[in-house]
């Protein structure tokens, strides 16, 4: 038998890996991702690899580095497994790297993790925790490149009053396969900007959990993707509002290109009985460049109060606005620009609302360099 469900939306977690059985594609979790192509993940394919190489950038006053599991913070962030992946990570990592923000720092320069992949051969596991103290403001960068198999999980803790902004940058090399399991706890009127940024990779799956240790606090959920031919990209969020008056706010949107290129969008949105006086709101938007792409968005919502003062969600799958594009024609645009013009417009706003910097401009040549790939090719 499965786990129990103590929502609609997302089930009991389990830290017992016989609670976990192996999906067969057939169960509401699975159901969108190509399980063959997770090569043993989802089963038992050994996480003992070690074809990665991770190199950290961390201001003055802010401690990373790796620590043994049983000397380390671990489930700091409340996290417990709901799937079978995140389970395997749990039971076999045996180190955590930690990003730790002291209480009332205020730390100018964003902290970077650098994961460099390798090869594909042996699967390899990770578990990374980043705490922030309390009244303290940070900004942590992930950024994942290279050839690889990677099950992993993340634990973000924000403590009272404090402010973070974590991205995690997925720019993987076409054969890589990564599977990342993120919980999030935010502290009573803390404030959590969560990016999530995916361009490569062959199969890339994001479960995104957030919840609340008191009122007031505020989750802010931006993603960014861009999936080419045969690619299959997944992101799955889910935030509890398990606390009065807190508030979270999701924007991702997407582009795709190429014949197989898929993406998965599913957002979830818990509403809980003592959640009084909440604000919610998650969106998605997808753009189709080519034909043969398929972009799965599914918003759900369950309110369990009606003493809420806001909630929605909205999504979007679409191609080209043929308005934009003769308006810009009509311009003397040739046809090639206008388009590279509609999709940076697209992006730029999302872009500018992670108010990183130092990834602004990285992120705007990237897109530049999906759309070469096709959409601007050379005929």
């Amino acid at each position: 038998m499965g786990l129990d469900v103590s929502s609609h939306l997302h089930p009991v977690g389990s830290f017992d890996l016989a609670d976990h059985p192996v999906p067969t594609g057939r169960e509401e979790v699975w159901r969108f991702t190509p399980l063959k192509r997770l090569r043993g993940l989802h089963d038992s394919a050994p996480l003992t690899g070690s074809e990665y190489d991770v190199k950290t950038e961390a201001p003055e006053g802010v401690a990373v580095g790796y620590r043994p599991v049983a000397h380390s913070d671990r489930g700091l962030s409340g996290l417990v497994p709901t799937d079978r992946i995140s389970a395997r990570v749990w039971q076999d990592t045996t180190r955590v790297l930690t990003v730790e923000v002291p209480a009332e720092a205020e730390v100018a320069e964003p902290v970077f993790i650098n994961f460099t992949g390798t090869g594909v051969a042996e699967a390899a596991s990770g578990h990374l925790l980043v705490k922030v103290g309390a009244h303290a403001t940070a900004t942590v960068v992930v950024r994942f490149q290279g050839s690889t198999t990677l099950a992993e999980n993340v634990e973000v803790a924000v403590g009272d009053g404090a402010r973070l902004t974590f991205v995690t940058l997925q720019d993987w090399s076409d054969d890589a396969v990564h599977h990342s399991t993120q919980h999030a706890l935010v502290g009573r009127d803390a404030s959590l900007k969560h990016v999530a940024v995916t361009f490569g990779g062959d199969v890339v799956r994001h479960d995104v959990t957030a919840t609340y240790s008191g009122p007031g606090g505020d989750i802010e959920m931006l993603g960014l993707y861009f999936a080419d031919a045969g690619q299959h990209i997944e992101h799955r969020l889910f935030v509890d509002h398990n606390a009065p008056k807190t508030r979270s706010h999701v924007t991702y949107k997407g582009a795709l290109q190429g014949q197989g290129a898929h993406t998965v969008w599913i957002g979830n949105v818990l509403i809980r009985k003592e959640a009084e006086g909440i604000e919610t709101y998650e969106e998605n938007r997808n753009l189709v460049l080519t034909d043969g792409c398929q972009a799965d968005s599914v918003p759900n919502l369950e309110i369990e109060t009606g003493e809420i003062a806001g909630a929605g969600h909205a999504s979007a799958t679409g191609r080209f606005d043929d308005e934009q594009l003769f308006y810009l024609r009509s311009r003397g645009i040739e046809e090639k620009e206008a388009r590279r013009l509609v999709v940076h417009g697209f992006f730029n706003d999302l872009i500018r609302r992670i108010a990183v910097p130092e990834l602004e401009e990285q992120l705007a040549a990237t897109v530049e360099a999906e759309l070469s790939k096709n959409v601007l090719k050379e005929d």
